[in-house]
């Protein structure tokens, strides 16, 4: 996505890229699903786009004794493409936290998560250490960080100068890194429609099996190349009366 530009002056020596912080943005797209429809994603697009292309599709169900009549073997849906909106351009304001510092390059001692937060609020939380009264302590789990928030202003300041401290976990003394916590507001944000590529919702499904019988029709009669079909990657059904919602993240496949 497209960020805000700024003219910036850089003074000083360059670091490697790995050393550098990254902004990453991945899609969690919530995608409301009627009664009686289903998402079918096939591994090929070109299968998706060809079962939208003919849209009307009669589907054969293995009544399996729950259907009587003949003529209720069948059932006609209609498959339609799935839009969804992704952020086409984003701006984000952002903001250094007074009372907070981020504790990264955090020691692997095989203890738990609170056991590590105790060692790091009791270090902390001395003087002599440079720190003070910790009012909260969070561990990120999506970057395995540690977020300690103090109960005075001019605490924060003197850590994140120094970059790295030493930290007395137990019998060991282990280096951590020091960084500013930042968050950040969204100021301005713009989305698109965009198509999934493997993906297709099929729609006016009646409720006349199981919802395990209904799953597994429909996956057998779309995998069929005879009809269209192709390998099908995944399947969720909602039956009539019901309502789902559908997560959508990025494809990485």
């Amino acid at each position: 996505s497209a960020l805000p530009e700024k003219k910036m002056i850089f003074k000083g020596l360059t670091v490697n890229k790995e050393d550098m912080n990254k902004l990453m943005l991945t899609p969690l797209i919530h995608y409301p699903l009627p009664g009686g429809s289903a998402l079918i994603t096939f591994e090929e697009a070109k299968v998706a786009q060809r079962i939208i292309e003919v849209r009307e599709h009669m589907v054969e169900l293995s009544c399996g004794g729950e259907l009587e009549e003949l003529d209720c073997c069948r059932v006609r849906v209609q498959a339609v493409p799935v839009e969804i909106l992704l952020p086409s351009a984003l701006e984000v304001r952002l903001t250094q936290s007074r009372r907070s510092i981020l504790v990264s390059d955090l020691p692997s001692l095989g203890i738990s998560k609170e056991s590590l937060l105790d060692k790091l609020e009791l270090f902390f939380s001395k003087k002599k250490n440079g720190g003070s009264e910790v009012e909260s302590r969070e561990f990120l789990d999506d970057s395995g960080q540690v977020v300690l928030t103090f109960t005075q202003d001019g605490v924060a300041e003197p850590l994140i100068e120094k970059g790295h401290i030493q930290v007395l976990i137990g019998k060991g003394k282990y280096e951590v890194k020091i960084s500013p916590c930042m968050s950040g507001d969204i100021t301005s944000l713009q989305l698109q429609p965009s198509r999934c590529p493997r993906t297709v919702l099929l729609l006016g499904i009646p409720d006349v099996l199981s919802e395990e019988s209904m799953r597994d029709a429909l996956e057998i009669h779309f995998q069929k190349a005879s009809r269209g079909g192709g390998e099908v990657d995944a399947l969720a059904y909602v039956p009539a009366g019901r309502t789902g919602v559908a997560v959508f993240v990025e494809d990485t496949g």
